[in-house]
C-alpha cells in the first residue's frame, strides 16, 4: 500500500512519475542519457549495471524492469540473472566486472570507491567516461530505488509485465512512459 495517494494501477516508478510529471521529466531524461544514448558501454552493459544495483538494493520493480531491458539487449536472460547473483562468476568481461565492483561500492557509499578500484578498471580497458557513467548509473539507480521503495509503490510480480516494459525500454528508451494506462492488480 503506497504511503501517499498515488495514482492507482501504476506500478513502481510509474506511480511516482504519474503523480508528479514535472519531476518525472528530468528523471526520465537522465535515465535515457545514461542507459539508452550512444556510449562506449553497450546498452546491455549499462542495463546490467542498473539491474545489479537495483537487485543489491532489493528494489523488485527496478531490478525486474532493468533485468528485462538488459535481457532484450543481450538476448540472454541467464547472463542477467548470473550478474545479479554473483557478477564475479558471471560470463561478462573482466572490464565489466571491475565496473560492477565500482557500482556496488557506490550503491553502498560513494566513498568506498578507491583509486585502486579505478586503476584496476582502467587496466582492464575502462575509459574515464565508462567509469564516470558507471558511478552515475549506480548513484542514480540508488536514488530511483529509494524513490520507488520510499513511496511504498505497488510492485507486481508479473514477469510478462516486466518483459513488456523491458522491451519498450530497450527499443524506445526512457523519454516516453512504458506504462501509459493503469494496470489491474493481479
Amino acid at each position: 500500500m503506497p504511503h501517499i495517494a498515488l495514482p492507482e494501477g501504476f506500478p513502481g516508478i510509474s506511480a511516482g512519475f504519474t503523480y508528479r510529471p514535472e519531476t518525472a521529466k528530468p528523471m526520465r531524461e537522465l535515465a535515457h542519457v545514461l542507459l539508452h544514448d550512444a556510449n562506449s558501454l553497450t546498452p546491455g552493459e549499462r542495463e546490467l549495471i542498473a539491474a545489479y544495483v537495483s537487485s543489491q538494493n532489493n528494489c523488485h520493480f527496478c531490478q525486474a524492469s532493468h533485468a528485462a531491458a538488459a535481457s532484450c539487449h543481450l538476448g540472454n536472460a541467464s547472463v542477467v540473472e548470473k550478474v545479479k547473483a554473483d557478477f564475479h562468476s558471471a560470463p561478462v568481461s573482466d572490464k565489466l566486472k571491475a565496473l560492477l565492483a565500482i557500482a556496488g561500492e557506490v550503491r553502498q557509499d560513494g566513498k568506498l570507491v578507491t583509486a585502486a578500484d579505478v586503476e584496476a578498471a582502467r587496466k582492464l580497458g575502462a575509459t574515464d567516461i565508462e567509469i564516470h557513467d558507471t558511478v552515475l548509473i549506480a548513484a542514480a539507480f540508488s536514488m530511483f530505488n529509494r524513490y520507488v521503495d520510499g513511496l511504498g509503490t505497488w510492485q507486481p510480480h508479473d514477469p510478462d509485465m516486466y518483459a513488456q516494459m523491458g522491451q519498450h525500454l530497450a527499443e524506445q528508451g526512457y523519454t516516453a512512459p512504458s506504462i501509459r494506462q493503469p494496470l489491474q492488480p493481479a
